[in-house]
């Protein structure tokens, strides 16, 4: 018999996270684990594992997180720029 995989999905907002613990048969994948956590999947755009991008056919090992990735809302390099441009002294 194969032994089972436990995995963490999380899924996080601004100032608020969601997170799943699912057990797993041995061969699954992020999908099946995004299947079996119920979280809702509107306006996800990708999936990581430990912060790494992920398809959801990838492989999942024992104690992995999968984290539901949602689309960035700025462009970080033009979000610095408007702060530094912001904090600048007159």
């Amino acid at each position: 018999m194969a032994a089972a995989l436990r995995v963490q999905v999380i899924q996080a907002w601004p100032r608020r996270a969601e997170a799943v613990m699912v057990e797993l048969p041995a061969g699954a994948t992020i999908g099946d684990a995004v299947a079996a956590s119920g979280l809702r999947l509107d306006g996800i755009s990708g999936y990581a594992i430990h912060g790494e991008r992920a398809a959801l056919a990838s492989l999942l090992r024992d104690g992995d997180r999968v984290e539901l990735l949602r689309p960035l809302q700025a462009d970080p390099k033009e979000a610095r720029r408007r702060r530094a441009a912001a904090a600048k002294p007159s």
